[in-house]
């Protein structure tokens, strides 16, 4: 009886290990982002529609950060119980290796698909603002370009492949029994695989940021809150095709005014 109390405090300690953890980390990057990002959200403010500053390796480095920090913050609230799910799993099946340690080389799976997405997000942008379709704000200058990506977002919504990726993102336990590997090795594979599925899952949603303002810290908190609620509410998938819905007649609305 004693051995097994014993083991309850145990596991009960290091769950509680990774739920701080990944507490604390979410409420840095909230915190980054809140400050500014580094970058000079004054000048966005006071002049948002001149022209964006000629990039530099540093800015561009800058950017990366940014978007990174806040897929971090966005995404990694939403994956926290796949995260501590694997953390329990992983202490029932293998008394050997901490469930502390590989729960973080799973989170760290995970971090490193968004920050593939975030480096084509700084490209995308760099494209963008080549053109001339992004204000120093972040925003779209061109109602045919937001119409269009809030379109393609909420059509989005209803394809087979959003479809697949968020029945893998809404369901911790269906994930983990598809695609269990042991091993700190198999925690990374799990770890960028689930970030994949976020991904797949959540990609159109994050470009809804060049309509509003990359930087627009009230659609930050939205897309954010949305994407929490489309994958841990029983109704996610009803949420996505009303989203979806709503999506595509705002964009077909500014591709009206924009014609």
């Amino acid at each position: 009886m004693t051995a097994h109390l014993a083991l309850e405090r145990l596991l009960h300690r290091e769950r509680l290990i990774v739920a701080v953890g990944t507490a604390t980390v979410v409420a840095l990057a909230w915190v980054y982002l809140a400050n500014g990002a580094g970058i000079d959200t004054d000048m966005m403010t006071e002049m948002p529609d001149m022209a964006p500053m000629p990039w530099t390796p540093v800015s561009a480095a800058l950017l990366f950060v940014m978007w990174w920090v806040m897929m971090i913050a966005m995404m990694v609230p939403s994956a926290a119980p796949t995260v501590l799910l694997y953390a329990a799993v992983k202490r029932g099946k293998d008394d050997i290796s901490g469930p502390v340690l590989e729960g973080w080389i799973f989170l760290s799976g995970y971090l490193l698909i968004w920050a593939g997405f975030s480096l084509m997000a700084v490209l995308a942008q760099g494209v963008l603002e080549h053109f001339g379709l992004l204000s120093m704000a972040m925003a779209s200058t061109s109602r045919a370009l937001g119409g269009i990506i809030l379109l393609a977002a909420g059509l989005y919504q209803f394809t087979p492949l959003k479809r697949a990726c968020l029945r893998y993102c809404q369901s911790p336990l269906l994930f983990l029994s598809s695609f269990w590997r042991a091993g700190a090795a198999g925690a990374l594979r799990m770890g960028t695989r689930h970030g994949t599925y976020c991904v797949g899952c959540c990609w159109f949603l994050m470009a809804l940021l060049f309509v509003s303002g990359v930087m627009n810290f009230v659609w930050i908190i939205g897309i954010a809150l949305y994407v929490a609620c489309e994958k841990m509410l029983p109704f996610g998938g009803r949420l996505s095709h009303s989203a979806g819905a709503a999506l595509i007649l705002s964009g077909a609305f500014l591709l009206a005014r924009a014609a």
